[in-house]
């Protein structure tokens, strides 16, 4: 095995002056740096607080489970002769709350929409996709169950 390090940089934005003196005293804003990166705005679910014009730490997971799949699809595609002109996905994450506020994801289901190539074998770029949760580093990485609902599009 060879080890990997990651970095990134978390800084709280949401200081309004006294700090955490007072529980709605303070914003749930947050900063995320990346090496060579740009610095990504991010705030807690509008649910507890938050700013629901910035992402929080969920959405941040389902768009990293779903671009980690996206990633891996386009290269076993690219290998399978699969020719994709275009991938979106509208991924979904479902959550379950207990009732002291703890919580976690249950199940993600993953929706690309796949333009590919007049012609393309489409049983092929199907099957893609059960091979993706062996590689992905993300999709490996969590406790719950990662569904995909693809469809094609021929271009």
């Amino acid at each position: 095995m060879t080890q990997h390090d990651f970095t990134a940089r978390i800084a709280w934005t949401g200081n309004r002056g006294a700090g955490t003196s007072t529980y709605r005293g303070y914003d749930r804003t947050w900063d995320i740096a990346t090496p060579g990166g740009a610095v990504v705005a991010c705030s807690n679910d509008p649910r507890l607080g938050g700013d629901p014009a910035l992402p929080n730490p969920e959405d941040l997971l389902l768009a990293s489970l779903a671009g980690c799949h996206m990633l891996w699809y386009l290269h076993l595609a690219s290998v399978a002769g699969v020719v994709v002109t275009g991938y979106s996905d509208d991924p979904l994450g479902m959550g379950e709350s207990a009732p002291d506020g703890t919580g976690c994801f249950v199940k993600a289901v993953l929706r690309p929409r796949i333009e590919v190539a007049a012609g393309s074998d489409l049983t092929m770029a199907d099957a893609i996709h059960a091979q993706i949760h062996a590689h992905c580093f993300i999709a490996r990485s969590v406790n719950f169950s990662v569904e995909v609902a693809a469809t094609y599009v021929e271009v």
